[in-house]
Parts: structure tokens; sequence; C-alpha cells
């Protein structure tokens, strides 16, 4: 394991959204300093405030992406379609580990339940790990192309 993914699941334990976990771990490679991030995801956590739907690991990783590859403009067609070819390869290998991105899905009962069971601590820790892991790897992934 990374330090950032190390990085994303201490801030994940220390009380923040899984979306917020993942982006922040890995904000200054973008110079975007930790506090904006953590600021512009947060609603995005628990599927997308706590609604269960798009997985906020999964969302953070894709915030991610679009700062490393994502068009800045309009005709910038080749930008476009390289991010989504990578966001489609995070939630490949996401599906592939989980069977869904949806948080719902994943954790297969409503929020309450979530606590409850402590679900949160289990399940949600691994997927902002393994969130983490996929997309590190895709960040640095055209430098090794």
């Amino acid at each position: 394991m990374s330090e950032r993914s190390d990085r994303a699941v201490e801030l994940f334990r220390k009380g923040f959204a899984c979306s917020q976990s993942v982006l922040a771990a890995y904000s200054d490679l973008f110079g975007l300093d930790e506090k904006t991030a953590l600021r512009i995801s947060d609603g995005f956590g628990g599927g997308i405030a706590r609604r269960q739907d798009l997985c906020g690991a999964v969302s953070g990783a894709v915030m991610l992406l679009g700062l490393r590859y994502g068009r800045t403009r309009a005709e910038d067609t080749e930008a476009h379609e390289r991010t989504f070819s990578y966001v489609n390869r995070l939630c490949d290998e996401f599906i592939r580990k989980y069977g869904s991105l949806n948080c719902g899905d994943i954790l297969g009962c409503d929020w309450p339940t979530v606590r409850n069971r402590g679900l949160r601590d289990s399940v949600c820790t691994k997927c902002v790990r393994d969130a983490s892991q996929i997309v590190e790897r895709l960040l640095q992934a055209d430098v090794a192309e």
C-alpha cells in the first residue's frame, strides 16, 4: 500500500467522508490545498449525501482523474475522451472487486444499519483503500505508457 492510500484511510478513520478522504490524500499533486479538496468533496460521501448512490470513494477518485486528465477547453475532445477512458477503467476495476459502483449495493443495507453494524469501519474503509490504490495506478498510467 502506498503512503497516499494510507493517508486516505487515515483521513477516513478520523471521520471524513469516503469522497473527501480519497480526494484530499492526492490533492496536493494538482496544486489543490487539502482544505479546498475537503470542501469540494464533502457532499459526495455516503453515495452522495448518504443517498447510497455512487460510492463516495469512487467519486473522489473520479475527481482526481478529472484533475489529472480532464479538458479545460471545450474543443479538446482528445482530453475529454482520455478522461472518460480512465474513469471507465476505474469503474470497471471497482465493479470487478465489489460487484457495483452503488454504495447501497456494496453495503447491502440502509444508512442507519450501516452504522449499527459497523460497516463504515469495515466495508467502507476497504472501498477507500481500493479506490485510492486503483486511482493511484491510473494517475501514473500514461507516464508508464
